[in-house]
């Protein structure tokens, strides 16, 4: 009978014979077996880089493997093992290149507080952009794929929970992996501060301005902290910059407000940085926070009925952390009780999360018009096309369209069974024709309007 020492290698030579010698050079080559109980099998890599491309391109194929030999209801998982040993570093090539990952100071500085290190999880493939980010996210994917050479610097501002650190991450993520002879220091001003602090206690300023002078590309997340913070830190950072952006070094940093804003700053100091390149996030659109909580629910294996996608996205508004926190909390609550993810449940667990007015849903447009043209919501969104009920399906349609500016055509049309929009953009067109002739059409919509309107404030 074969034993686990048996299994593992034999699982290991079947990865390396599945991907090319690139792939298995770059990190597949550190997998360890961690730990194997209760029919899950961890298996550890090497390093923070190494792990978020492995988890993002091979994780299939490995949990194909370990189905192959540990069997079918294996489950598998992923974790950083700072004991393997690393892959060895291919050449640099011209271009970017997808090659194995070298310690950078980011990710292995002994003692360093693990909340100045990159999180594998934080990449540009797992970052949802939407019309309010699609700059700032366009101009990050530059800076990563060109270092030193575009944007420079580049700052980020916006509220707190929009982003803002996860593109910080992502571009320390996308320079590990592609550019493995260049190191990334990702640290908050919070940190650089005790840093800072802490050299000038210990007269250790040369180590200091080793770390983050001869890096390569420095991100430095929530400047806003340096408004209340003395004159020699402003010092620090100031020649810090300049020291990295006179090599030709890249700078990111991000802030809650555009640097015109912060009035602690040095002028000397903003300057520089409004020669960049200063982009804005704001709050995701309701398609955009739609596509987030899946995404999130899809990663967590949650699954999500639509009805209760849409009651988060339309509560939850302007924080993406709440955003993804609501989902984790909902799962938490439906495993304590052992039920299922519904809108009930949702209603009533996340009633103190997000906004705290009643949310104008698709379904209270639908039941507010049944009730008053005398229909069922069923026959509303059903097939019935008699001349009365067409009107009120319309209606219905043209106040969505009205009353809820985030929802598109395609979204209205699953609202009614899935329909072709066009039939939604028709049945809109010709209520918006009828009303300036149609008196009594005018009134019924007009009285539906305000009716709906006053639920909500």
């Amino acid at each position: 009978m074969q034993t686990i020492d048996d299994l593992w290698p034999q699982c290991r030579l079947s990865i390396e014979t599945k991907v090319n010698r690139g792939a298995w050079l770059g990190g597949l080559n550190t997998l360890s077996l961690v730990d194997y109980s209760d029919e899950t099998v961890v298996l550890g890599v090497a390093t923070a880089a190494q792990y978020a491309r492995i988890a993002d391109r091979h994780f299939d194929l490995i949990q194909e493997s370990v189905h192959e030999f540990f069997g079918s209801g294996t489950t598998l998982r992923l974790e950083i093992d700072e004991s393997a040993t690393p892959a060895p570093v291919a050449p640099v090539a011209t271009e970017p290149a997808v090659v194995p990952s070298a310690p950078t100071s980011s990710t292995s500085t002994a003692g360093r507080d693990r909340s100045t290190r990159l999180d594998p999880k934080m990449t540009f493939e797992s970052f949802i952009p939407g019309q309010s980010t699609r700059l700032a996210f366009a101009a990050a994917q530059t800076v990563a794929e060109t270092p030193g050479r575009a944007y420079n610097p580049l700052l980020i501002h916006g509220p707190s929970g929009l982003g803002k650190t996860h593109l910080l991450h992502a571009i320390g993520n996308y320079v590990n992996a592609h550019y493995p002879n260049r190191s990334v220091v990702y640290v908050s001003t919070e940190t650089f501060l005790n840093d800072f602090i802490e050299a000038i206690q210990t007269k250790s300023t040369l180590a200091l301005h080793k770390r983050y002078r001869e890096c390569d590309v420095l991100l430095i997340d929530d400047i806003q902290f340096m408004e209340s913070r003395k004159g020699t830190f402003h010092d620090e950072i100031f020649h810090t910059y300049n020291a990295l952006h006179g090599e030709g070094k890249q700078v990111v940093l991000t802030s809650d407000r555009s640097p015109r804003d912060l009035a602690g700053l040095e002028d000397r100091f903003r300057t520089r940085l409004l020669q960049g390149l200063i982009t804005e996030v704001d709050q995701p659109d309701l398609q955009t926070r739609i596509a987030i909580i899946r995404s999130k629910a899809a990663a967590d294996n949650i699954v999500l009925p639509d009805d209760v996608v849409e009651f988060i996205a339309n509560r939850v508004r302007d924080n993406i952390r709440e955003l993804e926190g609501s989902i984790t909390m909902l799962r938490a609550y439906a495993g304590l009780r052992q039920e299922k993810i519904s809108l009930e449940l949702a209603q009533s667990t996340l009633s103190n999360i997000g906004q705290e007015q009643i949310i104008l849903l698709p379904d209270t447009i639908v039941s507010a018009v049944a009730e008053f043209y005398g229909f069922s919501s069923t026959d509303i969104k059903g097939p019935n096309r008699s001349r009365p009920l067409v009107t009120a399906r319309h209606v219905a349609m043209f106040l969505m369209r009205d009353l809820l500016p985030d929802y598109s055509y395609p979204m209205i049309a699953r609202v009614f069974g899935d329909r072709n929009h066009t039939t939604v953009i028709a049945g809109v067109e010709k209520i918006k024709a009828q009303l300036p002739n149609d008196q009594q059409l005018f009134t019924q919509v007009t009285q539906l309007k305000r009716r709906l309107q006053s639920t909500t404030e």
